[in-house]
């Protein structure tokens, strides 16, 4: 099947008894509070970061850097989102039996589901809980405006399976801003939507 943006990422809710620390692939996306254009601006196809959007880059970068669980594949920084895919992996201290350089053939979420409060340590949870804030305070110091919410509450993921959508996820990333006009985090789009809901 192949990828479609539409169906894939837009999930807001994790899957119910999923447990997140396991080893495997994850497509992230993360949104700007209101969907607002912090990062910079798509120039001829190309993303052309301001210095938000910079920070936004760096820290998701230090985050591989200072998390010994996670490797980071693709990444884009877009004008108000970010994609990339996160590999949570097994470094020899977990037994799941797998390893973060490929995706899982078969990802089964246990028959009951895991109650914790707030992300566990070592998963997909915990690094967005790190570089979210990370983020917030460093853009929110650079432009003068301390308690300024620079992310939607949430984020959307998805569980990769397979290698092919693994590579199918990758080149998405990659031409993200080749499709900027027509990407549903497009502000114009967004503002059409909007006005034809009401």
């Amino acid at each position: 099947m192949p990828y479609d943006p539409e169906k894939h990422h837009r999930r807001s809710i994790r899957l119910k008894g999923y447990d997140y620390s396991q080893a495997g692939a994850y497509f992230v996306t993360i949104c700007t509070h209101d969907r607002e254009c912090l990062f910079g601006e798509i120039n001829q196809g190309e993303m052309a970061m301001n210095p938000c959007g910079r920070i936004v880059h760096e820290e998701w970068v230090h985050s591989a850097q200072i998390r010994h669980e996670i490797r980071l594949d693709e990444s884009v920084v877009m004008p108000n989102h970010v994609h990339g895919i996160v590999f949570i992996i097994d470094d020899g201290s977990r037994d799941v039996g797998a390893t973060g350089r490929s995706p899982l053939r078969t990802m089964h979420p246990p028959s009951e589901p895991i109650f914790r409060p707030g992300p566990p340590k070592e998963s997909l949870g915990s690094f967005i809980a790190g570089f979210k804030p990370a983020v917030t305070q460093w853009v929110n110091q650079m432009r003068g405006t301390p308690g300024l919410p620079v992310w939607q509450r949430n984020y959307h993921e998805h569980i990769i399976r397979y290698e092919d959508e693994l590579n199918q996820i990758r080149a998405y990333i990659r031409e993200n801003p080749l499709r900027w006009e027509t990407d549903e985090n497009y502000p114009h789009r967004l503002q059409n939507l909007q006005h034809q809901a009401s």
